[in-house]
């Protein structure tokens, strides 16, 4: 695992993977053609893999649980979800880093497995939602397979259930598994599941529900700005109120003391 916090090289190289510490947390520089495509041959080989979406929530909660940061540092790719975290990636050297999120891989990698042939597994969320997901994708990318879906419970499942979720994705010949779990438990999950999962795991957050069409995402505009977590503080304030108004202020305060203690990059002489 790679040192944490001030202490840590800013750009870790790892055979063909380049990171980089976003306030300590290793996130993955690379484009959505890059991204995409090494998901694509992990998932064609059924690769026990462990993809994390991370945004500046993530970020601040990997401060405070160690749990969360082993999932997100073990992870095989980590991206930058989230305006703040692709901006912060930029400012520290990488102008071309893009925003990869959630719904968007998904929606670009189903584009791709309907074509390929890939065999998409949905875990997470409600029985209601995924129901209207599976039939909203169906009827936009008709070639599209689902192997299958699994909707736990939202208390922590028994040994029992855990392993018959297994049997059943593993059986079911699933190349990817798109996990709807919220973070941080998502990631835990996918960590958890490494080795035991034949497929490329992908935790994608909110993106079941705005595919679905039970949340309204924000538009283009708002994400384009960085704004899309203002969208979602307006459609559901109470639940999330206080996690944008802790995470965000101290991912600014912590971003700023970044560049601050960024070493200077050489002026080019005219």
């Amino acid at each position: 695992m790679a040192p944490h916090a001030e202490t840590a090289p800013p750009v870790s190289e790892q055979a063909d993977r380049r990171q980089i510490a976003v306030q300590g947390v290793l996130i993955d520089v690379l484009s959505w053609d890059v991204a995409l495509g090494r998901i694509e041959t992990w998932a064609a080989n059924h690769q026990s893999r462990v993809v994390a979406i991370c945004n500046a929530h993530s970020v601040i909660t990997a401060k405070h649980d160690p749990d969360f940061r082993e999932a997100v540092e073990q992870s095989d790719m980590a991206t930058a979800d989230g305006t703040p975290v692709a901006w912060t990636i930029r400012r520290l050297g990488f102008p071309t880093q893009e925003r990869i999120n959630g719904p968007d891989l998904m929606i670009r990698y189903c584009q791709r497995a309907q074509h390929t042939g890939q065999k998409v597994f949905l875990f997470g969320n409600e029985q209601a939602t995924v129901d209207k997901l599976m039939s909203t994708l169906k009827a936009e990318m008709p070639g599209l397979q689902f192997a299958g879906a699994i909707c736990p419970p939202f208390r922590p499942a028994t040994a029992a259930e855990d392993a018959e979720h297994i049997r059943a994705i593993n059986d079911s010949g699933a190349n990817i598994v798109f996990v709807s779990l919220g973070c941080p438990k998502q990631e835990k999950w996918m960590a958890e599941h490494r080795n035991k999962i034949h497929a490329v795991m992908v935790g994608v957050g909110a993106a079941f529900d705005y595919h679905a069409g039970t949340i309204r995402r924000a538009p283009l505009w708002m994400q384009n700005m960085g704004l899309e977590w203002l969208h979602r503080l307006f459609s559901e304030p109470r639940r999330l109120w206080r996690r944008y108004l802790t995470t965000n202020t101290a991912f600014i305060f912590g971003a700023l003391n970044q560049f601050r203690a960024a070493p200077r990059r050489p002026e080019r002489k005219s």
